[in-house]
């Protein structure tokens, strides 16, 4: 869970501690980030790869898949294909 616009704390709608308690309860990973202050970003995008390698892992190995189908660290994982990003870039990220 990445809470944006950190930087804006005039203007904040959940506070830090509420994310967190949030997060816990979801069973999520946590953290805030302002790209106008370039905080945080470039580990935001680190961190979820990284959750999203240990839950591709975690769920190969407890389906029972050889250990060649899973995941290597350095190895690169397609999660949409080129046709889903351009579709999205068409329609944009939160049309309704």
């Amino acid at each position: 869970l990445v809470g944006n616009k950190s930087d804006l704390r005039h203007l904040i709608a959940v506070s830090t501690e509420d994310g967190h308690a949030f997060a816990e309860r979801e069973g999520l990973y946590f953290m805030e980030t302002s790209a106008l202050e370039s905080t945080n970003v470039e580990n935001a995008f680190k961190e979820v790869l990284t959750q999203i390698y240990r839950v591709v892992s975690r769920k190969a190995l407890e389906v029972g898949e050889d250990s060649a189908a899973v995941p290597r660290q350095g190895q690169t994982i397609n999660v949409s294909s080129r046709d889903d990003v351009t579709a999205t870039k068409k329609v944009g990220c939160c049309s309704l």
